[in-house]
């Protein structure tokens, strides 16, 4: 599994999950501290910074590229390739570095695109694609030595297909879970969540890790870019993950 990052300027983060740039003057920095994340890893999957993808035939304008740059992440599952229960694979692109330690009630500005098709659409049904996950420290009162969790976004069904997506906001729209019962019955993957009601119920975690990953469920085809975490939008390119300030 080839990724190609290049060695780039560190972006850090505050308790309040906001990039502080190294001096610069600009409003685009660089990290390299994003990459496949080894130990969340299941199969021979692909997630691999690359150009494009660009089209599919036919499709013009903005949605015929990648919304920054030239660049996005591919990423690649099968359904039934591996000896386990369940079959299937899971890959997650992340950062292990520069959210911990982070307040997951200080997020507010979340999403990404998506480079959809409808094979993935055949393969799954519309909500068939990537997530958005945090690894946390769930920190409730009422289960002290419950120390890790994954707070997983499930975007909504998008369309039309076979061309880049606009902005998924993964504060407003789709679904939200915490793994485990830390929240039972509420916000699980069987009776997810909105952001604002997960957010609220999670007053003292703090962020290990975040990540776009996919299964273990369909295969699945296709790219993000854009990806949103408050002030600052990562692109990814072929040459590196680079953060660009907004607002």
């Amino acid at each position: 599994m080839a990724v190609a990052l290049a060695a780039m300027v560190t972006s850090t983060l505050t308790g309040t999950v906001s990039a502080v740039a190294d001096g610069r003057s600009d409003n685009f920095i660089g990290s390299d501290h994003w990459g496949v994340i080894t130990r969340n890893t299941i199969g021979s999957p692909v997630a691999v910074l690359r150009d494009g993808p660009f089209g599919s035939f036919g499709v013009t304008g903005s949605a015929s590229r990648p919304p920054y740059g030239k660049g996005s992440l591919g990423i690649e599952v099968a359904d039934d390739s591996t000896s386990l229960t369940p079959p299937s694979e899971k890959v997650d692109f992340g950062n292990e570095v520069d959210f911990y330690g982070s307040r997951v009630r200080d997020l507010t500005g979340l999403g990404f695109h998506v480079f959809q098709t409808g094979e993935n659409v055949g393969y799954g049904g519309t909500r068939n694609l990537p997530n958005l996950r945090f690894e946390i420290n769930p920190r409730l009162p009422s289960l002290p030595g419950d120390t890790y969790s994954s707070m997983v976004w499930v975007p909504p069904a998008v369309a039309p297909v076979n061309q880049w997506s606009g902005f998924l906001n993964a504060t407003t729209t789709g679904d939200w879970f915490l793994s485990g019962n830390e929240l039972a019955p509420l916000c699980t993957q069987s009776s997810p969540c909105s952001f604002t009601t997960l957010r609220n119920a999670l007053q003292q975690a703090t962020i290990y890790s975040v990540a776009v990953g996919k299964g273990r469920d369909y295969n699945w085809v296709g790219a993000v870019d854009g990806l949103r975490i408050n002030r600052y939008v990562y692109d990814f390119e072929a040459d590196g993950v680079k953060a660009r300030r907004i607002g």
